[in-house]
């Protein structure tokens, strides 16, 4: 992520230290009106400048643009007013989204920006740089958010760039048909070269047709070395599923209020529930609840009053957020298994691995060696080595790549089990999810018209707040 360059810091500073959030350039004016001479001429020349900067980048409404952004991203008029210091990581990173994006720099990096944000900010973010003036590179693996903002997407792969026009979803069409195309003119090459060769191996050895021979020899040399398509592995992942199915209610809070402290009422009379066939996406703004609703459904949270009801036969697979926390990293994936279930045979933890993509010399590697992405696969060997038949998700698809994010997605509609999980990536959710609940003001409203009917009950409130 860009960080805010020194020039535009100073400028933010110098605004409010001058107080020029009143009207206009009638202040420079006045202060300017007049001839002086020597040193004050110098004086007034570079005030003169340095009001001129200040009108260029629209100082006086520095604290209201600041404000639209900031409110975008999630903060509340009194976080906004917060020392950076009170913020947890998360709203740190998103602080520094908005210091970039408030700097409008001429190249604006981003590095997996949605990674932080929840559904509301990631919208609120799209709108925002569909009308960007300049020029943005952005890494990212949420697929939807690449195709509102991107007009052009650069393939980095076999250590080359390709570039393509469109959003994403054209990328996808153009590589197709750019590798159709390369396998036939490769396997065309491959029978003229064939062609050729069997007139040389016939003739080679013919004197009345030396010069032929050597001529094709020759036509050999020049044609263009042309590569076979690498064909891409598919990633597969699979969720065991041998168990018995059983009747509802398999999951459910009656009546439930909680709290952390009193003053602070995070959920009062929440009553929700969900059986083997859910398939269900919780949404909401962050610090609205969505995490702490997952841990009273598992038990790990005691509601204040109401009650939590549970299948007796109910497994539960449960990935965190902060899944990377959670794992010993100083041994092997292997070994990370095998602490965590003795007893079992080591081709057991093995084939158990394999089915995320860690094997071979992966699964012996420290687990701190392995990529982010990496990290989350063994967590999800882990989770599901007793054969969970419920799984809840805590943003499951951070540090994945799409490939893998969109097997997880196949992975869990093939399941026969129960899903509940919270998610800001907008295709995964629409892949995975038939119901969507939104957590906010103490409670949880079910969104009958889905997805679409969420997004557009945020755009029409980004309009009504003026936030767009």
């Amino acid at each position: 992520m860009t960080p805010l360059p020194c020039r535009v810091c100073w400028r933010v500073t110098l605004c409010e230290k001058t107080s020029c959030s009143g009207s206009g350039s009638s202040v420079p004016r006045l202060l300017l009106a007049g001839e002086s001479t020597g040193a004050e001429g110098s004086e007034a020349a570079q005030l003169a400048e340095i009001y001129a900067k200040l009108e260029e980048i629209e100082a006086d409404k520095a604290p209201a643009r600041a404000s639209v952004i900031l409110a975008g991203l999630g903060f509340t008029p009194k976080m906004q007013q917060q020392p950076t210091r009170e913020f947890s990581g998360g709203w740190r990173m998103r602080l520094a989204l908005a210091r970039a994006l408030f700097a409008r720099p001429d190249l604006l990096l981003l590095d997996e920006p949605t990674n932080m944000l929840d559904v509301r900010a990631i919208l609120w973010l799209e709108n925002y740089l569909q009308t960007w003036p300049s020029t943005i590179l952005v890494v990212s693996h949420d697929r939807n958010f690449l195709n509102a903002i991107a007009t052009d997407i650069i393939h980095l792969h076999s250590q080359r760039l390709d570039g393509y026009r469109g959003d994403f979803e054209t990328f996808i069409k153009s590589k197709q048909e750019r590798l159709l195309n390369q396998q036939r003119e490769y396997e065309a090459q491959q029978q003229y070269r064939q062609h050729i060769q069997v007139f040389i191996d016939r003739f080679r050895y013919n004197a009345n047709r030396a010069s032929q021979v050597q001529s094709k020899l020759k036509m050999l040399e020049k044609l263009p070395e042309l590569k076979p398509v690498d064909k891409e592995l598919e990633v597969v992942l699979k969720f065991p599923d041998g168990f018995e199915k059983f009747s509802p209610p398999i999951l459910q809070l009656d009546e439930v209020d909680f709290y952390y402290e009193p003053k602070h009422i995070i959920f009062s009379r929440l009553s929700v529930s969900a059986d083997l066939e859910s398939r269900i996406c919780v949404v909401g703004e962050n610090g609205a609840g969505k995490s702490t609703m997952l841990k009273l459904l598992m038990g790990d949270l005691t509601p204040i009053r109401g009650i939590r009801h549970a299948h007796r036969n109910l497994k539960i697979g449960y990935f965190s957020q902060h899944h990377v926390e959670q794992l010993d990293l100083n041994v092997s994936a292997v070994e990370l298994l095998s602490r965590k279930f003795p007893g079992r045979p080591e081709e057991e933890y093995r084939h158990q691995l394999g089915r995320y993509g860690i094997s071979g010399e992966l699964a012996m590697r420290p687990v701190a060696s392995l990529s982010g992405g990496q990290k989350s696969r063994v967590a999800f060997a882990q989770m599901t080595m007793l054969c969970p038949n419920f799984y809840i998700l805590d943003e499951p698809t951070n540090h994945l790549d799409m490939e893998t994010i969109e097997a997880l997605g196949r992975a869990l509609n093939s399941f026969r089990g129960g899903v509940i999980l919270v998610s800001h990536n907008e295709r995964f959710i629409r892949l995975v999810c038939r119901e969507l609940w939104v957590c906010e003001g103490g409670g949880v409203t079910r969104v009958e018209g889905g997805f679409d009917q969420y997004r557009a009950l945020l755009q029409e409130q980004f309009r009504r707040e003026g936030f767009l």
